[in-house]
């Protein structure tokens, strides 16, 4: 059974989703944090990245939302994928992100920044120069350089790769112990500071050795399993949680390249996130919210001026395209795209990001309607995402709330 494209008006009064950006769960899109207190309360505005891409941006956000303390944000662009704004390098004359202004002094690298924060407002668990978190901060970068050996070092012969695969595996199992050394699921007996530190690299390495390794740390640790889910049974964590498609690509411009082994496993991972299904992937386990769906409506339908605009097909063509990709996304029920639509849906589905668009779901959602929806019009494939930058990927197209 196939329909016919609702109008935007129709698609407008299905659009029913609301969410509180100042005081409400965390969310990519705010610009002001107040967890129910007053503005007047703010001391801190934290600089970070338009395309929350940044792991130590991701690091100091979820710090701080994790703690509730009061603050602004101010969105600037990464080096490697494009001009830094002159406002921002005049306050920051390195240009280095993230960077805090706390009661107008400015700080920047990310543990300086955590240790000026728990100087004001306590720290969160642990301190970061407790002797127990000491070890485990070391740690963290142990295993984050014999993750960038084995993902960034082109492979001279089949046994230099098994060698920094074992390097990594081996380090991983070093972390699995630490993880292991207490009952709960975190680093330490409570959630605190060591978990956040680890956050951001252990979750890029979940994205990029599955897709450009065939290896599936959450799948081949258990502890490591755990302490995700763990970790998305906390509504900050998921506000400022990516998914693999995001991660596959935004990687390595920052990371100087990431490099493919070719094996039979890695080749079926990568055209899963690269194609599809989204679902089920190990990116996220967390029960899926009921309102997925419309959050990626209510966020296509705010930004479609933009979306079309931007898009290399014809404005008229894409405007019919996607609206019957929305009609799909809400119903479930194909709806037949115009002819040559093809190639267009599919430049929209490999340039989703999150969390910046959309939450992990409603990005996996939209993916898939977008998928379905231009298979019905044929298998042409879009322009290819940029190996050495994602410049392609304006943040002004979802800049705005």
């Amino acid at each position: 059974m196939t329909i016919s494209a609702l109008s935007w008006t129709e698609l407008e009064a299905l659009a029913n989703y609301e969410v509180d950006i100042i005081n409400g769960l965390t969310n990519a899109q705010s610009r002001l944090r107040l967890f129910g207190r007053s503005e007047s309360e703010v001391r801190v505005t934290l600089y970070r990245d338009n395309h929350a891409w940044c792991p130590y941006c991701q690091k100091i956000w979820l710090w701080l939302e994790e703690k509730q303390i009061p603050y602004r944000v101010e969105k600037v662009t990464m080096f490697c994928y494009g001009e830094k704004e002159s406002w921002y390098k005049r306050k920051v004359p390195s240009g280095m992100l993230p960077a805090v202004e706390l009661d107008g002094r400015i700080i920047t690298e990310s543990d300086d920044i955590l240790i000026a924060l728990e100087q004001v407002y306590a720290p969160l668990g642990l301190s970061m120069k407790h002797p127990t978190v000491l070890p485990l901060r070391q740690l963290e970068r142990r295993l984050f350089r014999e993750w960038c050996m084995w993902l960034c070092n082109p492979p001279r012969s089949a046994r230099q790769e098994q060698e920094s695969r074992d390097r990594f595996i081996n380090m991983a199992a070093k972390v699995e112990a630490a993880l292991g050394a207490t009952p709960s699921p975190y680093f330490l007996e409570d959630f605190g500071t060591v978990d956040v530190i680890f956050t951001p690299y252990v979750e890029r390495m979940n994205a990029s050795l599955y897709y450009y390794k065939g290896y599936s740390l959450r799948e081949e640790h258990p502890r490591l399993a755990d302490w995700f889910a763990a970790m998305e049974s906390r509504p900050t964590y998921r506000g400022t949680q990516s998914d693999f498609h995001t991660h596959a690509h935004d990687l390595p411009p920052q990371m100087g390249g990431c490099w493919e082994n070719g094996e039979p496993q890695m080749l079926i991972n990568k055209a899963r996130v690269d194609n599809g299904s989204w679902n089920g992937l190990p990116d996220a386990t967390f029960p899926e919210p009921e309102n997925s769906r419309t959050e990626a409506l209510y966020r296509v339908i705010k930004h479609r001026t933009n979306i079309i605009r931007v898009n290399p097909a014809d404005d008229a063509l894409m405007d019919v395209a996607l609206r019957c990709t929305l009609t799909n996304l809400m119903s479930s029920e194909a709806c037949p795209p115009p002819p040559g639509s093809d190639v267009a849906l599919r430049y929209l589905r490999d340039r989703i990001n999150v969390p910046r668009d959309m939450s992990i779901y409603a990005a996996k959602r939209l993916r898939e309607a977008l998928e379905t929806t231009a298979a019905l019009a044929g298998d042409g494939q879009s322009i290819p995402i940029p190996v050495k930058h994602r410049r392609d990927q304006n943040p002004a197209e979802f800049a705005k709330l």
